[in-house]
């Protein structure tokens, strides 16, 4: 039996299959990868960079650690954003967050006096509270997640500079690292990994000029800063979470059609409470790394830090509109954003350039993602 165009029931039955089922070629399968945009940006950029600063000591092992540890600076809280943006949300009160931990752990250690310790688990327990609440305001009012958490953009940046006012007259508090000192988790946050380890290869002149420094048995780089320890295994765990779990699927859906995921019984509202908390727990580790580093905190810390979260994820191939990411486009995003800006200094670039740079790397990933998937999947 044939229609009026000649083609046989069986042969509009193949036609009519769900996409999903069909095979799908491996080359087509990399061209539809969300992280596709980042990787292509990545290679450009270290392309540049090489052919403009390549003899500036950019790539030397002190240049590495300096646009490393921008890096991950970006990729510890693009880690939180790229999961709640897949999830279908946004929040827009991560920098606020930076500065309100920052502030809750430098009153509490040098002005109460409480244990590193206990001031850090106190930020973190209250940092997520606020995400968790900020998801549920979300779920509870309908409202979108851009408007509830640019609100608390603002509350949590005014609380934190009154509260800061009001209890030292001064909107920055030093002295953390010597209240800090000897604490037994600080160190995860301030320290630095593998100290001993560069410290014995430079005694024993294993790995040379990567190692030696202008004194013997100094080493030019003491250890891996545990920023960059945070990001990779935020990065490693957010990945691993996305793609090997249940749960990593229930983002997908939550973000891809909240509706038909509650259907077939996925908990939308917990998984979208969840990620806002996630959120929170990434501005609060960057909050916690920086506060240690510089042993002090200052209330207008993490300001514009929402805006190059969301920027890193968008860079990293997610959508807007929830339901498609990758963690590792994300982290790759954020390495764009640090060696571009720390590239721009080696360079000797005018710095004012750098969001130039990056607006411009920013509307490039984009239009290639979306002409990429939109060949692939035939949309419009």
């Amino acid at each position: 039996m044939s229609t009026a165009d000649g083609r046989s029931v069986e042969q509009l039955r193949d036609e009519a299959r769900d996409e999903r089922v069909r095979e799908m070629s491996r080359f087509r399968k990399a061209l539809i990868r969300p992280e596709l945009g980042a990787i292509c940006g990545t290679i450009l950029v270290f392309v540049f960079f090489l052919s403009i600063a390549g003899d500036s000591g950019m790539f030397a092992p002190e240049g590495i650690l300096n646009w490393g540890t921008v890096s991950a600076q970006f990729a510890i809280i693009a880690v939180g954003a790229c999961l709640l943006m897949i999830a279908g949300e946004f929040d827009l009160s991560v920098g606020s967050m930076i500065g309100f931990s920052g502030i809750v752990i430098a009153l509490l250690t040098v002005q109460v006096g409480l244990p590193a310790w206990a001031a850090i688990l106190i930020a973190f327990a209250l940092a997520m509270a606020i995400g968790a609440f900020n998801g549920y305001l979300v779920i509870r009012t309908g409202l979108p997640s851009f408007i509830v958490t640019l609100a608390f953009l603002y509350i949590l940046r005014g609380l934190t500079i009154f509260i800061s006012i009001t209890t030292t007259r001064k909107t920055i508090i030093g002295g953390v690292r010597e209240a800090a000192e000897s604490d037994p988790i600080a160190w995860l946050f301030g320290g630095k990994a593998f100290h001993g380890l560069f410290v014995w290869l430079s005694q024993h002149g294993i790995v040379g000029t990567f190692v030696a420094g202008p004194k013997a048995g100094q080493p030019v780089i003491e250890g891996i800063p545990m920023l960059m320890v945070w990001a990779l295994v935020l990065i490693v765990l957010g990945h691993l979470l996305l793609t090997r779990t249940k749960f990593g699927n229930w983002i997908f859906a939550a973000g891809g059609d909240a509706q038909a995921a509650r259907y077939v019984g996925v908990p939308v509202n917990r998984v979208k409470i969840s990620m806002f908390m996630l959120t929170a727990f990434c501005a609060t580790v960057f909050a916690t790394c920086q506060v240690m580093e510089f042993g002090s905190a200052a209330a207008d810390r993490g300001l514009l830090k929402e805006f190059e979260a969301i920027i890193s994820v968008v860079i990293g191939g997610a959508l807007l509109t929830g339901g498609y990411g990758s963690v590792v486009g994300a982290a790759l995003g954020a390495l764009i954003f640090g060696v571009v800006q720390q590239g721009l200094f080696f360079a000797g670039v005018e710095s004012s350039l750098f969001r130039v740079f990056l607006g411009v790397i920013l509307l490039l990933a984009v239009i290639l993602n979306t002409y990429i998937r939109r060949m692939i999947t035939g949309e419009r």
